[in-house]
This record gives C-alpha cells, sequence and structure tokens, in this order.
C-alpha cells in the first residue's frame, strides 16, 4: 500500500508556472504507476498527466499538452507535476494517485487508480 500527499498549489496569474509535488510513503515506490488528476467545481474528477514505473512513458490529456510536464524520482519516492503557461480553465484541485498494476501506456481511467492523495488547490486568476 502507498500513501499519497500532494504539495505546491496556490493561486498564480494566468499564464504563470506552478510545480507540483506528491510524495510517496510505503513500499516499492518505484513498483507503481503514477497519475495526476483534477476536478473543478461542479465537474467530474478528470485525467491530467500519467508515467509508467521507470518514466518510460508518459501520457498527457489534450488539455494540458505541451503546457504540462510530468516526472517522478524513483530515489526520492515523489512524482512531480509541472505547469506551465497557466490558464482559468486549469483552477481545481489536483490529486495524485497510483496503480500497482503494471501498464505499457500509463492509463487516464480513475478506476485504474487505487491509491489517492487528499488533493492541493491551484486557481489562476484571469
Amino acid at each position: 500500500q502507498v500513501q499519497l500527499v500532494e504539495s505546491g498549489g496556490g493561486l498564480v496569474q494566468a499564464g504563470g508556472s506552478l510545480r507540483l509535488t506528491c510524495a510517496a510513503s510505503g513500499r516499492s515506490f518505484s513498483t507503481y504507476v503514477m497519475g495526476w488528476f483534477r476536478q473543478a467545481p461542479g465537474k467530474e474528477r478528470e485525467f491530467v498527466a500519467g508515467i509508467s514505473r521507470s518514466s518510460i512513458n508518459t501520457n498527457y490529456a489534450d488539455s494540458v499538452k505541451g503546457r504540462f510536464t510530468i516526472s517522478r524520482d524513483n530515489a526520492k519516492n515523489t512524482v512531480y507535476l509541472q505547469m506551465n503557461s497557466l490558464e482559468s480553465e486549469d483552477t481545481a484541485v489536483y490529486y495524485c494517485a497510483a496503480s500497482g498494476k503494471y501498464y505499457y501506456i500509463p492509463p487516464s481511467t480513475r478506476e485504474e487508480y487505487a491509491y489517492w492523495g487528499q488533493g492541493t488547490q491551484v486557481t489562476v486568476s484571469s
């Protein structure tokens, strides 16, 4: 089992950047596929980005491609989400998620991730 804690959220102006961090505790972090999701008020939780166990493969939602970058450091049990060129539409609570299953390409569906953090708020002002 793995426990996840997100940090790095905050208030930023449109066009700015933020880096979210997800710290994992528990066993064998490198065996988990990791993902970031977000949920805006009144909307369903949606996939943002995913990264495979060894960082070889990543997967992004079309809405963030070219602006967001997911990465991980298995030695530090940490996954990151670098967010650039932020837009008001990026305002949401961002969640870190983990899956202990093997995937060649990180999945984009919530049901494939068994472990979740509590979330961190990102607010982009226009």
